[in-house]
Formats: C-alpha cells, sequence, structure tokens
C-alpha cells in the first residue's frame, strides 16, 4: 500500500502542473500586465495634453527616408542561397546578401544593414517595385514619432534635409528643418523585407514575424540637418529632445583624413546639443540595430550618460549590455525572450 500515496501524489503533482501551464497561457499574462496597463492609463489621465495647459513642445533629429516595404520571400529565391546563413557587418554583394538575410530569418530576428554595393542596391530597388504587394511609405523614428506627437497634441520641430515629395507626409503644423530652401535634394531609400511567423526560405522556417532592412544612405549617416537644428533649438525651446537615427552611422565608409574621425565629430556635437539644452528639457535616445563595436562604445560614452530615457527592444538591449559588460557585439538574441 505503500506506493499507493506515491501514485496519487504523482497524480495530484501531474494535474498542478497541466494546471500552472494551462493558468501561465490563459491568465498569467493578464495578471501580470494589468498593473502596468492600468498604471500607464493614469498616468496618461493625469498628463493630458491641453485643457488650460501650455502646448508642450517636442524637438526630433535627426533625418527622414522613403521605405520600400516588400516581403522578403517573394522577392528573394532561396534556390540562390548557396552555402550557410552567415552574419556580415555590411553588404557588398548578392551572395553576403542573400547569407546575412537567411541568418538573420532563421532566428527571427530584426537586423539593419548598409549596402556598400551601389549598383546592386539599385537592382534590388528595382526588382521589388515590380511586386505586386510592394509599398512606399515615410520612413525613420524621427518622423514618425513627430507624426504622433503632433496627433497627441503637440507642437513639434522635426530634423531631416527632406524632398518636397517626401515632406508631403508630414503635417503641415510640423515645423521641419534641415535643408536650404528651394534645395534639391534626393531621399534615401530603405528597403524593409518583411516575412511572417513560420513563414518558409528553403529549409529555413521564421520561429517569429520581423523584418530585414537595408539602406544605402548618403544624408542619414551624416546627420546633415543636424547645424540647421542647432540653429533652431534655442527660440523653439522644448520640453523634450528626442535623438535618434544615429544607427545610420553603423558601418558608414566615413572619410578619416589628418587623422580625424569623422563620425565621432559628429557624435561631439550630438552630445553638444544634448547638454546645451536647459536643465527642465528632458532628452530621450531612441536605439536601433548596431553591430559596429567602435560606434556603440561611442554611445556608451558620448549619448547614454547625458539622456533621461532609452527606447529599446529586446534585441537592442541584449546587445547594449553585452558591449557594457563583456565588450562585445551581440548580433542576434532569442526571439522569443523572457
Amino acid at each position: 500500500m505503500a506506493g499507493v500515496p506515491v501514485k496519487c501524489g504523482t497524480i495530484v503533482s501531474f494535474c498542478f502542473v497541466l494546471y500552472a501551464v494551462y493558468y501561465r497561457k490563459n491568465d498569467l499574462g493578464d495578471v501580470r500586465l494589468s498593473p502596468v496597463k492600468d498604471h500607464l492609463l493614469y498616468l496618461e489621465n493625469e498628463n493630458k495634453v491641453g485643457e488650460g495647459k501650455l502646448q508642450p513642445k517636442v524637438a526630433l533629429g535627426y533625418g527622414a527616408c522613403h521605405d520600400l516595404f516588400v516581403n522578403a520571400t517573394s522577392l528573394l529565391d532561396h534556390k540562390e542561397l548557396k552555402g550557410n546563413p552567415e552574419h556580415f557587418n555590411e553588404i557588398s554583394n548578392k551572395e553576403e546578401f542573400l547569407k546575412s538575410f537567411a541568418y538573420f530569418f532563421k532566428h527571427g530576428a530584426a537586423a539593419e544593414r548598409f549596402v556598400s554595393n551601389g549598383k546592386l542596391y539599385d537592382e534590388l530597388i528595382e526588382q521589388a517595385l515590380k511586386l505586386p504587394d510592394s509599398r512606399w511609405s515615410i520612413g525613420g523614428n524621427a518622423p514618425l514619432m513627430a507624426k504622433r506627437f503632433y496627433i497627441e497634441g503637440w507642437k513639434v520641430l522635426f530634423a531631416a534635409k527632406m524632398s518636397n515629395k517626401l515632406k508631403k507626409y508630414i503635417p503641415k503644423d510640423i515645423q521641419i528643418v534641415g535643408g536650404e530652401e528651394n534645395e534639391e535634394v534626393r531621399d534615401d531609400v530603405h528597403m524593409i523585407l518583411e516575412y511572417k511567423t513560420d513563414e518558409t526560405f528553403g529549409t529555413l522556417k521564421a520561429p517569429r514575424a520581423n523584418r530585414y532592412i537595408v539602406h544605402n544612405d548618403e544624408n542619414n549617416p551624416l546627420l546633415s540637418s543636424l547645424e540647421k537644428f542647432d540653429e533652431h533649438l534655442p527660440g523653439f525651446g522644448p520640453n523634450l529632445l528626442v535623438i535618434s537615427g544615429l544607427q545610420m552611422m553603423d558601418n558608414y565608409p566615413f572619410k578619416v583624413g589628418d587623422g580625424k574621425d569623422l563620425r565621432a565629430e559628429r557624435l561631439d556635437l550630438v552630445k553638444k546639443q544634448i547638454l546645451s539644452q536647459p536643465l527642465s528639457t528632458l532628452t530621450h535616445f531612441e536605439m536601433a540595430s548596431y553591430v559596429d563595436l567602435e560606434l556603440l562604445k561611442h554611445l556608451t560614452t558620448k549619448i547614454l550618460p547625458f539622456v533621461d530615457s532609452v527606447g529599446m527592444n529586446e534585441q537592442e538591449l541584449t546587445n547594449l549590455y553585452s558591449v557594457l559588460e563583456y565588450g562585445e557585439v551581440s548580433v542576434v538574441a532569442d526571439s522569443n525572450p523572457e
């Protein structure tokens, strides 16, 4: 009879496990998130824009682009992939492009890479435009956040060198600075290769939906709107300064002459811009995907110590932790982190 309690205990334990799994899957998420949601709603209600209060002001930099959205597996042919998926810091030919895409696709991880081969990039754009489901939109964290702040009732100053065609995506009441009057601007184009959960690319299957971004930028890596932005900030007097778009500097071939590091110099100007704001102005830095260790180290000394908040997804947080703790870049993180 000694075995009966053991068997009963095992059955009871098994039932508890099943209950725990069911509870975790169906209810625990709501239990954990409910207080967070409730407090966010409380903060929103306590800090409504307008209603007798002064209109808050936000200044956002730097840059904007045309985003071309395309289904990744419609554009790319898995039969052209020769060899195993592989990570590259920048893309110089079609083989590297396919291997790099496949590398992040199999992990279901987001990535953004610079294509140094302009001819290849133009060919990819031309192919993408032939697909029936490709579509255009304005791109860049700064303009998308600018539009959201405007909808929420803020007065917005936005820094970017943009063509008149691209400016049409921005509400007229948003003040845009960064280019000269009547200056002809060639907008940078980013291609957003999207894929869904469980979508396949040859023998590879994506564990989650995500996107792989490529660009061949000319304006954004140099933060070409920075100086004009600097001229307008004192008169605008923002309550919040948002810094974004620095990932465009990642693996960009900056020309270094006379022993000078142009990228470091541009980041020093960003730091100076942040520190020149009154103490009452809060500063937010929007992170992104980085693979250049030197650039990340610059960010940890020139930008991060001087901002009030940082926006990151789970992969970017893992990467920043890896750099700070181990001095190494974490190229890809768990697609379903805890």
